[in-house]
């Protein structure tokens, strides 16, 4: 019996990987910078602000503002200036949270969600005064 129950959750997909809603998303966002890693390190910081608004920066890259929105359990995130929007399922894992595109299939390893040390910092022609 034992077995049989071992093989079932090995087969199964991982639980832990049960999508946050958008509310659990808003609560845990709204407010915050995040930083999105893999396993080459951090490629991007994004200030989580209200209304569901958003400020992207790749490493390296200008700032883009954008929103999300959910769509089924996907979370999704359009930007100005870019006419694609880009889903994620996320979930919490521990202390973070895990995201996996869907653009990327299955097969990759999820990115890695963390609170960031100090907000988003802009570089490029429309960063104020």
């Amino acid at each position: 019996m034992r077995a049989a129950l071992f093989a079932l959750l090995l087969a199964t997909p991982c639980l832990a990987e049960t999508p946050m809603t958008a509310e659990e998303f808003d609560a845990f966002a709204t407010g915050k910078t995040l930083e999105f890693s893999n396993e080459s390190g951090v490629f991007g910081v994004e200030d989580y602000l209200p209304g569901r608004k958003v400020r992207w920066a790749a490493t390296g890259d200008i700032c883009k503002l954008g929103e999300w929105f959910p769509a089924g359990d996907a979370i999704c995130f359009t930007y100005d200036g870019l006419p694609e929007q880009h889903c994620w399922t996320v979930w919490q894992e521990g202390d973070h949270l895990a995201a996996r595109s869907l653009l990327d299939g299955q097969d990759r390893q999820p990115r890695q969600i963390t609170l960031a040390d100090a907000p988003v910092a802009c570089t490029g022609p429309d960063v104020g005064v």
